[in-house]
């Protein structure tokens, strides 16, 4: 079975076509034919090399994906073969004290599709059935596939770990790549008051287009917490939605309000910060982590794509043989939305 992915850890150059043996889908399992898969920043680190996490070589990337039931193991009953899905990219073990509090991605075995498992970008796909969600009938296989590791990503973060509670100031530090845009997105149906600020002017503008009150272009001498704080009249900003990490974080603190939260969900630019503890304490702020969705969160978030709440953003869309070129796309400061690679069946 082809998939697109390496054979070694390393920069672009390293990206190309791999092989491994198809999947059988075993005891409460489903198998998917892939007929659309999509990239995110993660795919650039697997790549790399996460330090402490353990790659199967060669290994396929991609961490979303929307296809066809082809095949189901013994003990699967919600799902039929022929049926189009999309995938919940959050694997949980089922049995641990998290999951049975109902909170999987704090699960002690939690993985991620495409880091800790082999991705979705290949021609096969084997899930537990409970990972398996019909493809709304409106949906192209794109939007099926941009969809789900974005928006249960920022819907945890907004809604549990952030708190938001309507009328509240939300800010959105950065505007690329494809998290921003459904953060933007789920902070404005939740009823926050959404700024956006980056160092591109044009994503600002897409960002707004999304249902942001406004957004702020950051320069040298104007950086994003002095906009911030310039903008909220020298109250603060109430929650602070943070991907990039040590670039960013501690002028995001220096930006919040009186028992303001800075929610973190990635470090893209840096993992190692120095916090001003006077600033927290004072402020009676916080600092927080988050990382994908509980089962019950992503069933909510879902929920809100399929009404039309909630829009997949997709940057680009490449055929199968262009596979190589649509993971390069990740690395262009355009981006904007989610990179999706159609499967090897295409859309028929």
């Amino acid at each position: 079975m082809k998939g697109l992915g390496f054979n070694a850890h390393g920069g672009l150059d390293q990206v190309g076509w791999v092989e491994r043996p198809a999947p059988e889908p075993g005891a409460g399992e489903v198998r998917v034919q892939v007929r659309a898969a999509s990239f995110n920043r993660l795919d650039r680190f697997v790549l790399a090399g996460i330090p402490g996490v353990p790659i199967e070589l060669p290994h396929i990337l991609g961490s979303d994906a929307a296809g066809v039931v082809d095949a189901v193991g013994p003990g699967v009953s919600r799902v039929v073969p022929g049926a189009e899905v999309l995938v919940n990219p959050g694997i949980w073990d089922g049995t641990c004290e998290y999951c049975r509090a109902g909170q999987e991605s704090l699960c002690r075995n939690y993985q991620i599709l495409g880091e800790h498992t082999q991705g979705s970008a290949t021609e096969l796909l084997v899930l537990p059935e409970r990972n398996i969600h019909p493809k709304p009938p409106i949906w192209s296989w794109s939007q099926a596939a941009a969809a789900p590791l974005v928006f249960e990503t920022a819907w945890r973060a907004l809604k549990t770990v952030g708190a938001l509670q309507a009328g509240e100031t939300v800010a959105v530090v950065g505007a690329g790549g494809a998290v921003a845009p459904a953060a933007v997105q789920v902070a404005r149906s939740l009823g926050g008051r959404v700024v956006v600020v980056s160092r591109e002017a044009s994503k600002v503008e897409r960002a707004v287009a999304l249902g942001a009150e406004t957004g702020l272009v950051t320069t040298p001498e104007k950086p994003h917490d002095k906009l911030l704080w310039e903008w909220s009249q020298k109250r603060g900003i109430d929650l602070i939605f943070d991907s990039s990490g040590a670039a960013t974080v501690p002028r995001s603190i220096r930006a919040l309000a009186r028992g303001g939260r800075l929610v973190v969900i990635g470090a893209s630019e840096g993992s190692q910060v120095e916090v001003d503890l006077r600033t927290l304490f004072w402020r009676q702020a916080s600092l927080r982590g988050s990382t994908m969705s509980s089962r019950a969160e992503f069933d909510e978030v879902y929920r809100e794509l399929v009404r039309g709440t909630l829009h997949p953003v997709i940057d680009s869309e490449w055929k199968w043989a262009q596979g190589v070129e649509a993971v390069r796309r990740l690395t262009s400061p355009e981006v904007f939305g989610k990179v999706v690679l159609e499967g090897p069946r295409g859309g028929a």
